[in-house]
């Protein structure tokens, strides 16, 4: 790929990501939430199995420093939308699970994500979405190797 085309790659790559997350901040707004304090909530929401994630989960799984996650989990659980348990099997280890009231207002919020969602990738097919995430699970990995030792 030419360097002009890497370019026009990555800014499109954050530009679409830009306007997604301002729609999705207008949309957040109303709750008192914010686009991470959501990703954590529809998270934990997607795990049924009870046991929740722990933090460093958390921030592999939302690709940010461990110590943001520290902060953003702070101010979830003042408002009492997670709490943090004890690992069983490592106590070193905090669990992070969805409260009741957590749930209610993911249950409030997803619909409209989802509702987002899918306008913004109506016209892929599920073939495309596939090959799409593929590719940008490279470029994440790859960014990732890059930016991490520099800080």
């Amino acid at each position: 790929m030419s360097s002009v085309n890497a370019q026009r790659l990555v800014h499109d790559i954050v530009a679409t990501a830009d306007l997604f997350l301002r729609e999705s901040t207008r949309l957040f707004r109303p709750h008192g939430l914010t686009a991470p304090q959501f990703n954590v909530l529809n998270l934990l929401a997607g795990r049924t199995d009870g046991q929740g994630y722990s933090q460093r989960e958390l921030a592999d799984t939302l690709v940010v420093d461990r110590s943001n996650v520290t902060g953003l989990l702070d101010r979830m659980e003042a408002a009492g939308w997670v709490r943090r348990v004890d690992d069983p099997s490592d106590r070193r280890v905090y669990r992070v699970q969805l409260t009741a009231t957590g749930k209610k207002l993911w249950q409030k919020v997803a619909p409209g994500y989802a509702d987002v969602v899918a306008q913004v990738t109506a016209r892929l097919g599920e073939k495309d979405m596939g090959e799409t995430l593929r590719l940008l699970e490279v470029l994440r990995e790859d960014a990732t190797r890059w930016v991490a030792p520099k800080g």
